[in-house]
């Protein structure tokens, strides 16, 4: 027999290979330090000086950044006036929903004193309460892409129930662009108007980027019943600065949202006269109306809650950082003793 026929068996009719030639198969992964978690890593050990430490460091900076920001939020001078229910006459004060959804004009006369010195510019908002805007239907019911583009015009499918008006597409059409606010404010001092600058009141992104230059309303609050405000067909969305701001809804039921700007000094002891249009129906969900006046600081409006929370926290770690400086004192222990272990101690202690 040949060294090459020695080499090969037959079992079974069937020439069988060497068992040198078998490859066997494994499940183990291949190696590597990522995946057997053998990268070097930092594993600090927190020793009593490093967390009191820590705690105190953590104190000594909260605390100051906290008095900053209750400075710079008390600085903001802020005038809020709820007009709502002074706004109705007495004999409609049973019937607010009627009066509100009547004919004729709702002027209202407020008249507004001012504390403190406002610098200008003194920023107008309008403020509502238990409106929400974040209900889901709300929110759904408009189309970004019409605001875009002429081209999406006719695209009004997710704006039901304000898509169309006698087969005719409305734009901007939806619930959240038919309710847009329609009260309206004029300001005096001394007799003499202050005038309200209402442009660069949005975003520059909405703008330029969610409302087309070449986009005019078509047929809007031509059906009833009428939401809101109304629209200058012959003005495009990109300029219509109180639509844009009112389209940026907000996540809470009590929000507030800019008007215009004031860009004249308010002295203290100005009396300021408001004349006002009291147009918008609040009175259906009872809702709340207000008007504010406010300046701002570096930090932007009046939020007393950042420097509430940075005291807040800065106090807690120096708490601490006093607290354990005082256990350590009193009743230190050496680091990594196994005696206070569960299971090194006796059935007593």
């Amino acid at each position: 027999m040949s060294s090459t026929a020695a080499s090969s068996t037959v079992v079974g009719g069937r020439s069988a290979e060497p068992s040198s030639c078998v490859k066997k198969t494994s499940k183990r992964p291949k190696y590597s330090k990522f995946t057997q978690q053998e990268l070097p890593a930092c594993k600090p050990i927190l020793t009593p000086s490093w967390v009191i430490l820590t705690f105190l460091v953590a104190g000594v900076v909260f605390i100051p950044l906290g008095v900053i920001c209750l400075f710079a939020s008390q600085g903001v001078v802020e005038i809020v006036d709820r007009y709502d229910t002074d706004c109705v006459p007495a004999s409609s004060k049973d019937n607010k929903v009627a009066y509100i959804q009547g004919e004729g004009d709702k002027i209202c006369n407020r008249t507004i004193t001012v504390t403190k010195t406002m610098k200008h510019p003194v920023y107008i908002y309008y403020q509502l309460e238990n409106f929400y805007q974040n209900h889901r239907r709300y929110v759904k019911s408009r189309n970004d892409a019409q605001l875009r583009s002429p081209s999406e015009e006719r695209d009004v499918k997710t704006c039901a129930p304000e898509d169309n008006v006698g087969g005719k597409p409305i734009v901007p059409c939806g619930l959240v662009a038919w309710s847009l606010f329609n009260d309206t404010y004029r300001f005096s001092r001394n007799s003499q108007q202050l005038p309200v600058n209402k442009k660069g009141i949005s975003w520059k992104s909405d703008r330029d980027k969610k409302f087309g230059k070449n986009v005019f309303p078509k047929n809007f609050q031509e059906g009833a019943p009428i939401g809101g405000g109304t629209l200058d067909p012959k003005i495009p969305l990109s300029e219509q600065e109180d639509l844009i701001v009112w389209m940026r809804t907000a996540a809470l039921p009590t929000f507030r949202k800019l008007y215009g700007k004031i860009e004249t000094d308010l002295h203290a002891g100005d009396t300021i006269s408001v004349l006002l249009q009291n147009n918008y129906n609040t009175y259906s969900f009872n809702g709340e109306k207000k008007l504010v006046l406010s300046t701002t600081s570096w930090l932007g409006g009046r939020n007393d809650f950042l420097g509430i929370a940075y005291l807040t926290v800065g106090s807690i770690c120096l708490f601490l950082a006093v607290t354990f400086a005082v256990l350590y004192l009193v009743k230190p222990r050496q680091l990594g003793d196994p005696s206070y272990l569960s299971w090194n101690r006796s059935a007593g202690g």
